[in-house]
């Protein structure tokens, strides 16, 4: 009676040789390497493009504000101009693309950014449509005054 040989999964034996069987398993570790380079390269340059609209906010003694998560931020520049996030956008359109944006996220904060040299009825124009639209998580942005200033408005 002739031995019979077991022969383990996936092994072949051809011209007397064993052969393993090719693998057909993918090999993620070169998958992660690239992922975690990745997500290091995002990390460093995400903070460097959060820069926006350019706008000189006045300065104020306040704290700084608090929370996780990602505000949306409303620009109103020196000639009047309004910013949602970096889209330029008409009063009237504001509130609706708010919304549109805001419809999962009800509430959700929303930051006013005003340059010093625009009119405060302008911006108190802004805070109520924003309040009149049922948006209560709203705040000001102002420029933290340097040490030693003892509250001096320039």
């Amino acid at each position: 009676m002739a031995a019979v040989r077991s022969r383990a999964f996936g092994d072949r034996v051809r011209n007397g040789r064993r052969r393993r069987a090719p693998m057909s398993e993918i090999n993620v570790t070169p998958f992660v390497d690239v992922m975690l380079v990745l997500l290091v390269i995002f990390m460093i340059t995400a903070p460097l493009l959060t820069v926006g609209v350019e706008v000189d906010l006045p300065e104020a003694d306040s704290p700084p504000i608090a929370g996780d998560d990602e505000p949306l931020s409303i620009t109103i520049t020196a000639d009047g101009t309004t910013f949602l996030q970096e889209s330029e956008v008409t009063p009237d359109d504001l509130i609706p693309k708010l919304r549109a944006i805001t419809e999962r996220r009800p509430d959700v904060r929303i930051f006013i950014r005003g340059d010093r040299e625009i009119a405060y009825g302008r911006v108190m124009e802004v805070m109520g449509a924003l309040n009149a639209a049922g948006f209560n998580n709203v705040a000001l942005v102002t420029t933290p005054r340097p040490p030693g200033s003892g509250g001096q408005e320039r």
